[in-house]
């Protein structure tokens, strides 16, 4: 195997993944070898052009035990797409420049990709020092100190060497290594994810993919899912900076041996994740910035190359609050991908124009996820995105909230949001205390304060909506009014739990109501109602059937009797009035605990009624659990446990 997968069973303390940058022939790839031993250019065109093609990797101990990682990538501008390909993967970066040609265009273009890849720790290397007098090293030095300023890696040690020679190699990876010594510690969240930039097949192996891998740890014979095709995988080994291990760590260079995938079924930019814990996305927030140099702006509807990780996307771009970002302008954009890719809030892009193939430009991902296309010029909308960029977590949490609510604090995963789950809890708690998140009721489920008042407000209009419609209905059915507020049924149930707590609804034998509200009749409806609940205590026993009711009510007294119980339904066509029924119900308990039992005819007979009064009365007890039947006689319910 390559240097970088192949080796013994040991895992390194500390690994700094370190990039290579500088324009073609600047000696890169000899100064990787000179510091290594190892030639990062592996083709047989690379050898023969002298010129880097592809991404080359090599990695040598340092005096202190780091391990530096070395990812070498081409300095020709035709190639630029493979060297972002390995940018999107470092933590420090040598920006190499020839002391005999100074800074050229491909050293400005590789450095301002550092800056937007946030590269933060580097050391300028002034390669083939020994070509130069001493005079002219020193101008080189000031000249490339100077292109450093004003970038994130102002102020970065600028050290001539002459790889050829070996003159301040060893200088130079002093330096490294005390460098290497700053660089936080890779982030371990326990999400791992593996940007593919290397595919390749090793016999007896089958496919083994490289990258580096961030977030979290791999081990071998875990389940992974690659994105975006979904295809399941299983490593069969994994290996790391020339080991095979166990585990790779976070931050660490890592081949995986995969099983389950033929070797063009993945491809670079692929990203290997286990199952569920990304979603890929075609959509993206972004806080975007146009470098200063940079030969175009970013226009709204423009179409742009997008570069994440070791992926290259299409995307257009939609402005947010502008028609334009010219260069050296900052602005808010979505990106509407052209294929889904795996991305996570915090992750950093790069933004070319495909043609001519040129850096503009890239920001920082708020939302690898958003609900909706935002509208353009919308002052909220601006607000939040100012809140995702530079906002507090209450902030950032309140707004992701606001787009998912009612949700569970789960259901706003840290890729999304870039809240690890301790931090989100912490933010809903502080939200809670001032009052701009609540959870309902008992439930697990939260909204802000703002996103409650509107579905507040909702149902109050819709249930005073009804009310007008139909003042002689307690309420409408629950479920209807659950559909019109578009809630999901736990939502629901919750928003209620927690409108009866705070008193703006009431639920009146099971349907919600205003609390104000009052079924009311009019004059003529009430005499209607008098008249046929005078007929009902005239004959209880016996009395009018649904269809003489309505016919002397209409439907909506009639549901009101029903929904008030004033009558008792106990079957389609049998209604009983209030007084009636409890008069049956009781003798039917009193003549069972005395007989043992009851029967179609005893009640008949008791109430001088018919059978279909009779009959009726009893399934109905059996249907709510007061009776059961045993033959052709009832017994009570309870005496079976039920």
């Amino acid at each position: 195997m390559p240097p970088e997968e192949h080796g013994t069973d040991t895992t390194p303390e500390r690994v700094v993944v370190v990039g290579t940058s500088g324009h073609v022939d600047h000696g890169k790839s000899t100064l990787v070898r000179a510091l290594t031993g190892t030639d990062p250019d592996r083709l047989a065109e690379e050898k023969a052009r002298g010129l880097t093609i592809e991404l080359g990797f090599a990695f040598r101990d340092l005096p202190s035990g780091r391990v530096a990682s070395f990812v070498d990538v081409p300095g020709h501008e035709d190639f630029i797409r493979n060297a972002l390909a390995g940018a999107g993967g470092i933590d420090a970066a040598l920006l190499i420049v020839a002391a005999d040609e100074g800074p050229m265009p491909q050293t400005l273009e590789h450095l301002a990709i550092l800056d937007l890849v946030g590269v933060t720790h580097a050391i300028a290397v002034i390669s083939k020092a020994d070509l130069v007098e001493p005079d002219w090293l020193e101008l080189v030095r000031e000249e490339v100190a100077e292109l450093l300023a004003g970038t994130r890696l102002a102020g970065s040690a600028v050290l001539p060497v002459s790889a050829s020679s070996g003159a301040g190699i060893p200088e130079l990876v002093d330096a490294l290594d005390a460098l290497l010594a700053d660089v936080p510690a890779p982030r371990d969240v326990g999400r791992p994810r593996l940007s593919v930039d290397r595919v390749f097949t090793l016999a007896g192996f089958g496919t083994v993919v490289t990258g580096t891998l961030r977030d979290g740890s791999l081990r071998a014979g875990e389940a992974l899912t690659v994105q975006p095709s979904g295809l399941t995988v299983r490593t069969r080994g994994v290996h790391s900076h020339g080991r095979a291990v166990e585990t790779a760590l976070p931050g660490t260079r890592t081949a995986v041996n995969l099983a389950g995938i033929d070797v063009d079924a993945i491809e670079r930019g692929d990203v290997l994740i286990p199952p569920d814990s990304y979603q890929p996305t075609r959509l993206i927030d972004v806080a975007a910035e146009v470098l200063p140099e940079a030969v175009a702006a970013i226009e709204h509807d423009r179409q742009v190359a997008i570069f994440h990780g070791a992926s290259e996307i299409l995307g257009r771009v939609r402005l947010i609050d502008a028609e334009i970002i010219e260069p050296g302008g900052r602005g808010w954009l979505q990106l509407h991908l052209a294929r889904p890719t795996v991305l996570a809030a915090g992750d950093r892009i790069v933004l070319r124009l495909p043609s001519p193939s040129r850096t503009i430009g890239g920001g920082v991902v708020l939302d690898p996820r958003p609900r909706r296309m935002w509208r353009r010029f919308d002052p909220v909308v601006a607000e939040r995105f100012a809140a995702l960029a530079e906002g507090s977590r209450e902030e950032r949490a309140w707004w992701m909230l606001r787009e998912r609510e009612p949700t569970r604090a789960q259901d706003m995963p840290p890729p999304d949001t870039g809240l690890e789950p301790d931090v989100r809890d912490a933010a809903l708690t502080a939200l809670a205390a001032d009052g701009r998140a609540i959870a309902l009721g008992t439930s697990s489920l939260w909204m802000t304060d703002a996103g409650l008042r509107t579905v507040q407000e909702r149902a109050r209009s819709l249930l005073a909506e009804y009310h007008a419609r139909h003042p002689l209905r307690v309420g409408p059915p629950r479920e209807e009014l659950r559909e019109r507020l578009d809630l999901s049924a736990e939502a629901f149930a919750a928003l209620l739990a927690h409108a009866e707590t705070e008193g703006w609804l009431t639920l009146d034998g099971g349907r919600p109501r205003l609390p104000e509200h009052n079924v009311r009749y009019s004059t003529e409806a009430a005499a209607a109602r008098d008249a046929l609940l005078t007929r009902f205590r005239a004959a209880p026993f016996a009395p009018p059937s649904t269809a003489d009711a309505r016919a002397a009510v209409g439907n909506e007294v009639l549901e009101a009797l029903l929904t008030q119980g004033d009558l008792v339904a106990v079957t389609s066509d049998v209604l009983f009035d209030r007084a009636g029924f409890q008069t049956l119900h009781d003798w039917v308990i009193e003549h069972v605990e005395t007989s043992g039992q009851v029967t179609v005819g005893d009640l008949r007979d008791k109430f001088d009624t018919s059978r279909k009064y009779a009959l009726g009365l009893l399934e109905h007890l059996d249907r709510i659990h007061v009776t059961r039947r045993v033959g052709d006689a009832r017994v009570l319910a309870r005496e079976s446990g039920a």
